[in-house]
Order: structure tokens, then sequence, then C-alpha cells
């Protein structure tokens, strides 16, 4: 069961990378898909909110994707030429697996750029890829200060309380993220294992 939720929660949203991607599923945070959808020019904040109105209520997996996808749209936006430059400079460090300049070029998004939350999702990505759990764990509470939707940050932090032996934590975290998104795929059946673990079976 944990094999297949690794295999699933991957790292940060850089899947053109070859190198990242194949590295990342050894287990990381969930990362967009490679195709987005098209975003509107709607409110940011607003149209987010009706999508993860829409992600909660979805009647099948089919359509909480499209759903998701339509969300990972909506975060991958930095709205800065210089940060998208930036994130161009962390994929190429990335494909040639040089993780320090990545973390580098990182560092310099989320100070020019402190509300793109996906530099912030991104760089706890990589601390995660380095063991460096206090500083991954510290980025994603930037992420989710920022959106505490984030499901991607939230099965993150998951998997980090799990990897340290905390059970417990991990198991709220996971509800947390099917709070928001009840077909987050692999997750009931983790919750369901951790809570049989933690709290014990129904008699």
């Amino acid at each position: 069961m944990r094999t297949r939720l690794i295999a699933l929660v991957l790292g940060a949203a850089l899947a053109a990378a070859h190198t990242f991607s194949a590295a990342a599923q050894t287990g990381n945070f969930l990362e967009p898909p490679k195709k987005l959808p098209g975003v509107s020019r709607a409110d940011r904040t607003q149209n987010l909110d009706f999508l993860f109105g829409a992600l909660k209520a979805a009647p099948d997996d089919t359509i909480a994707k499209a759903i998701e996808e339509r969300i990972w749209a909506q975060w991958v936006i930095s709205r800065s030429d210089t940060a998208n430059l930036l994130m161009t400079r962390v994929r190429t460090a990335i494909e040639k697996q040089d993780t320090d300049l990545a973390l580098q070029l990182l560092d310099a998004i989320v100070k020019i750029k402190p509300d793109y939350i996906e530099a912030w999702n991104r760089r706890a990505t990589l601390y995660y890829m380095k063991k460096d759990y206090g500083h991954s764990i510290a980025d994603i509470r930037e992420v989710l200060k920022r959106e505490p939707r984030h499901f991607g940050a939230l099965a993150g932090l998951g998997l980090i309380m799990q990897d340290i032996g905390d059970d417990k934590q991990a198991l709220e975290v996971y509800r947390r993220a099917l709070a928001v998104y009840p077909r987050l795929q692999k997750i009931p059946d983790v919750v369901k294992t951790l809570q049989e673990k933690v709290e014990g079976r129904d008699i």
C-alpha cells in the first residue's frame, strides 16, 4: 500500500524534467499533470473557490481529475516574468541533477515572489529528496499559510510524518487533504490503514 502511495505522491511541478520525474517517483509530493488547461482571466481567488467547491462535490474520479488539473493550472502561474525565467533555470538545474543550484534559484524566487506558492512547494520537494525534513516542513507551512487547501502539500506533509514515524500526525494531515479532495487517489486507502494502526479496529 505504502509503495503504491509513494509511486503516486511525487515532487515538484517540473514534470517536463525527465531526470527529476524519475527521481521523484521514489516518493515526494503530488505534481501537476504534464499538460494543464488554459486559465481564464477571471478573478483567481474566486475561480479557485469555485473549483474547490466542485472538487469536493465531484461525482466520479474522471471529473475530479479534470478539476484537479484546473486547480494546478492556477497554482503554477507566477505572474512574474522574472520568476518564470528562474523557474526555467530551476528545470535545467534539475535535469543536470544540480540540486544545490536548483535550491539557490528557488531561494531567489521566494524572495522576489513570496506569494508564489509553487516555488515554496517545489523547494519543499527538493529538501524532501535530500531528506532535509526540517526545511521541507518549513516550506510546506509557507504553502499552507498561503493556500490551506493545497492537497499536494498536505499529501507531502503526510508522507514526511510517516517517514519520521509519526503515524498519528500523518493520519490527521491525510484527513485534512481528503476534506479538500475526497477523491485524492490512493489516500483513502492509506487513511484506512493508518486509522487501524493508530486508532485500532472497530469492535
